[in-house]
C-alpha cells in the first residue's frame, strides 16, 4: 500500500528486461511483467508511461540499487581502488546476463539521437554510483575526468558483453580487465601532470585510445 511510483518501477524493471528478451522494450513486455509481479495493468503502464526509455532507465537504476546492497563500501574497503571498480562492474553485468538480448536492444534505443541525452545521464549516473562505492571523494576536476571515463569504459564493456558468446564471458572479462589498466595509467598520468604542469597531455587522445585501442 505504501509502494511508490519509483519503487513500483524498480520492482518492476528487471521482470521488463526478461521479457524484453523476447518481445523488446515494449507494451506487451510490460504487460507480461505487470502479470508475473500481480500488478495491474493500468497501474504498470501509468508507471511507464513514458515508454521504452523510460523502462531502461528503471532496469538501470534497480541494478545500481542492486550493485549498492550487495557491495556496499564497506565490504570493498580492504581492496584497492582498481580491483573495487572491477568487482562494481563485474556485478553489474552477472546482474543482466541471460538478458543480452534485451541489453543489446536497449543499447539500439539508447543510441538513437533522440535519446543520447537521457543514455549519457544513465551512464554517468552508475559511473557515479560506482565510484562512490569504491570510496573516491574527489570534488575538484578529478570527480568529472573519473565519472566519464568510467561511464566510456562501462558503455563499452556493456557492448562487448551483449554479443560475448565466449566460456564465462572470457572476452568480456578480458576487454574489462584492458580498460580498467587504462584508467589506472590515467590516474598515474594525472598525478605526474599536477607536478608538471608544463607537459601537453590530450584527454581526446586518451579517451580515443581507450574506445579504440592499439591491436
Amino acid at each position: 500500500m505504501d509502494e511508490t511510483l519509483d519503487d513500483l518501477r524498480l520492482r518492476l524493471a528487471p521482470l521488463i528486461a526478461e521479457a524484453a528478451v523476447f518481445d523488446g522494450w515494449s507494451a506487451q513486455a510490460l504487460r507480461t511483467a505487470a502479470e508475473q509481479a500481480g500488478i495491474d495493468a493500468d497501474v504498470a503502464a501509468y508507471a511507464f508511461r513514458g515508454g521504452a526509455m523510460e523502462m531502461i532507465e528503471a532496469w538501470t537504476a534497480s541494478t545500481d540499487a542492486a550493485m549498492a546492497e550487495a557491495l556496499p563500501a564497506t565490504t570493498l574497503a580492504s581492496f584497492k581502488t582498481g580491483v573495487r571498480i572491477r568487482k562494481l562492474v563485474l556485478f553489474r553485468l552477472e546482474a543482466i546476463r541471460g538478458c543480452e538480448e534485451a541489453l543489446s536492444r536497449a543499447l539500439a534505443i539508447m543510441a538513437m539521437p533522440q535519446n543520447a541525452g537521457r543514455a549519457l545521464k544513465l551512464g554517468w549516473r552508475s559511473a557515479d554510483v560506482m565510484w562512490r562505492l569504491a570510496g573516491d571523494t574527489a570534488t575538484d576536476y578529478n570527480y568529472y575526468t573519473k565519472r566519464t571515463i568510467l561511464a566510456g569504459v562501462y558503455a563499452a564493456t556493456l557492448a562487448v558483453f551483449a554479443d560475448d558468446d565466449s566460456p564465462d564471458k572470457a572476452e568480456t572479462r578480458a576487454f574489462l580487465d584492458r580498460r580498467l589498466a587504462g584508467i589506472m595509467r590515467f590516474e598515474r598520468i594525472k598525478a605526474q601532470l599536477v607536478s608538471s604542469p608544463d607537459e601537453r597531455f590530450s584527454m581526446a587522445r586518451f579517451l580515443g585510445r581507450l574506445r579504440y585501442p592499439a591491436r
